[in-house]
């Protein structure tokens, strides 16, 4: 397994765990809408990382990387706007919730490593 592939099939897990909780929303205005923005920023961490980790340079990497956090970020707002409205129970959110926070963690600290080792 090469270097990133855990993060990347853990990216991989994170989007298909969105697409299930978006297709159980609800299909009224707001429930499509929540469901098409949180779908975008949920599924696009993944394709990031895999594009940070074919960077051209470190500064391109950095880049990348920061995408991919800005992504996993807007996803939590969303997550915790569909919580606070009540739209779906919470025990469906937690573990979609505590993973996204993880992930966030993780790609934070290769952005600071990786600016740390410029």
């Amino acid at each position: 397994m090469a270097k990133g592939d855990d993060i990347e099939q853990r990216l991989i897990n994170f989007a298909v765990a969105i697409i299930e909780l978006c297709d159980q929303l609800p299909g009224t205005v707001t429930g499509r809408h929540m469901a098409g923005q949180l779908l975008r920023s949920g599924t696009a961490p993944a394709p990031h990382y895999a594009e940070a980790r074919g960077a051209e340079s470190r500064r391109d990497f950095i880049h990348k990387l920061g995408i991919c956090l800005k992504e996993l970020n807007e996803s939590l707002v969303w997550l915790k706007i569909i919580n606070a409205g009540n739209i779906l129970p919470e025990t469906d959110l937690t573990a979609i919730m505590t993973e996204n926070n993880e992930l966030s963690r993780i790609v934070n600290s290769s952005i600071q490593t990786a600016k740390r080792n410029r």
